[in-house]
Order: C-alpha cells, then sequence, then structure tokens
C-alpha cells in the first residue's frame, strides 16, 4: 500500500500544484484536500491518511489548531503532520511542532524535499527545511517560552544518547549505526522516551531535549 496523503490549503493553485508532485511519485497517493482546518479535521477522521500536509493560513480553523486537533486524536496508527508554508517566523514553527506536526517545510522548498518530507514524515521522522531549522534551534534554549512539563522518570544513558542524537536531526538508522545497536531497539527506546518527557513524537523529544539543555 502506498503513502497515504491529504492536502489542506486555502488556494486552490497550491492544491493542485502538490497533487501533480505527488502523483507521479511512486507509492504516494493524494486521498483528499481541504481549502480550511475544519475541513483538513473533518477529512483526516473519515480518510484516516498517513500524512497531512497542512498550511498555517487558512480561513476559520487555522492550521495550527487543525494540526492540534489532528494529531491528538488517539488512533492505532497515527497521522503525521507536515506543515507547508509561507510564513517561516519562529513563532509559527514552534507553535506548528508544538501542536503536534512532524515536519515544517517552506512552500518553495521545491518538489523534490516536498516528496522527502512526506516519505520521512510516514517513516516516523521528522523534516524541518533546513535554514529554518538552523534558526529555530538558535533560540530553542533561550528566548522562545519554555512549556511547563510535569516530573520526568530519568532517562537510561543510552535513551539520553538517543536523546541527543534525535534533537540533532539524526533518522533511526543513523542513530542505530552510531549507538551500534538495531533500528528495532532505537524505536522500542524511543517509545519509552516518549512515555518519559511526555512527547508525541520525536520532534518533541528534539524541542524537549533543546528547552532541557540536554543539547547544546
Amino acid at each position: 500500500m502506498g503513502i497515504r496523503v491529504l492536502i489542506a490549503d486555502d488556494q486552490e493553485l497550491v492544491r493542485s500544484g502538490f497533487r501533480l508532485i505527488l502523483d507521479n511519485e511512486t507509492g504516494i497517493e493524494v486521498v483528499g484536500e481541504a481549502e480550511d482546518g475544519q475541513s483538513a479535521v473533518r477529512q483526516a477522521i473519515e480518510l484516516h491518511p498517513d500524512v497531512v500536509l497542512m498550511d498555517i493560513r487558512m480561513p476559520g480553523l487555522n492550521g495550527i489548531e487543525a494540526t492540534r486537533l489532528v494529531t491528538a486524536r488517539p488512533t492505532h496508527q497515527p497521522i503525521r503532520v507536515v506543515v507547508v508554508t509561507t510564513y517561516d517566523t519562529d513563532a509559527n514553527v514552534y507553535m506548528a511542532l508544538r501542536a503536534g506536526a512532524v515536519g515544517f517545510l517552506l512552500k518553495d522548498s521545491g518538489p523534490a524535499l516536498l516528496v522527502h518530507a512526506v516519505r520521512t514524515a510516514y517513516t516516523g521522522d521528522g523534516l524541518i527545511t533546513p535554514s529554518v531549522l538552523a534558526r529555530l534551534l538558535q533560540h530553542m534554549s533561550g528566548d522562545l517560552p519554555v512549556q511547563p512539563v510535569g516530573p520526568v522518570a530519568a532517562l537510561t544513558r543510552r535513551e539520553a544518547d538517543i536523546v541527543r542524537g534525535i534533537a540533532r536531526g539524526r533518522t533511526n538508522a543513523e542513530l542505530a549505526d552510531e549507538l551500534a545497536i538495531s533500528v528495532a531497539t532505537v524505536k522500542t527506546h524511543l517509545m519509552g522516551i516518549q512515555r518519559k518527557v511526555n512527547a508525541r513524537n520525536r520532534t518533541e523529544i528534539a524541542i524537549w531535549a533543546w528547552e532541557n539543555h540536554h543539547v547544546r
């Protein structure tokens, strides 16, 4: 089965362009289009796509709130949201990731990066446009607001290694290679880490690591 994608953007030209790019890719199928946040949430519930490409500025319910509603639903197979927008301000990136998005991409990033973001999100990894990520990480442990969290269970030494790797953008395969363990073992550790730091995905683990000074 291919990767099922829902495109949410208030501009028909953008939706059509994304569909044209993705429909030409082997193993990717666009299953729906939404022109506003409410429609995006409704179609995500009805169609249960693997990945949602979500614009931020849409009429009615914006993309940040729509992302929060989509990712908050308890499902056996999580829906991965990649925010694709024209506006790359630090606050937008931060709020999108805090809402549960696994990736953040600029609309002018190009077809290849768009396809890569979809495939990366599907595997559970995250992708943020490099220029945006570099600037965001400069603020992550300083200027951006820190969200209050409850008590965190102590991380094991191996879990701490994985947390630092995730915060630096490492994939599961790269972590497995660096730590000389299997990808399956990395995934097992990730599930434990998510429970301990109350994170829904690896992107939130990275945010937690930067906010709590586990990475410099």
